[in-house]
């Protein structure tokens, strides 16, 4: 069975979805978009301080693009892929998600 095979939902979603993690990547990865990280748009003006912004920025926009790449990915080989595959996407995006937590608490801090 192939990734393409699990799919019900239109083709033009994922690439939606691709091109709208893309935006947002670039974004944070240009060290703007500060207010779009969950958490640190909320956190009063002495917690921000202790944070690098351009830093956290570039961190949470490499753990998008990471996402966009694997997103991308699916979309171009899912008659290729193996349905097994969705399984591994999300071992991925789950270990990315770590790292960027891990990340943004540790080498962020100013």
């Amino acid at each position: 069975m192939k990734l393409s095979d699990m799919s019900s939902g239109p083709d033009w979603g994922l690439w939606v979805v691709f091109a709208i993690f893309s935006v947002l990547s670039v974004v944070l990865l240009s060290g703007h978009g500060s207010w779009l990280i969950s958490g640190y748009n909320t956190a009063s003006k002495e917690e921000k301080a202790k944070y690098d912004a351009k830093k956290l920025c570039r961190t949470t926009g490499a753990g998008m693009a990471v996402v966009a790449v694997l997103i991308l990915t699916m979309g171009i080989f899912e008659d290729v892929l193996p349905a097994g595959f969705a399984y591994i996407a999300l071992g991925i995006i789950m270990i990315d998600c770590i790292a960027v937590i891990l990340v943004g608490n540790t080498k962020c801090k100013k």
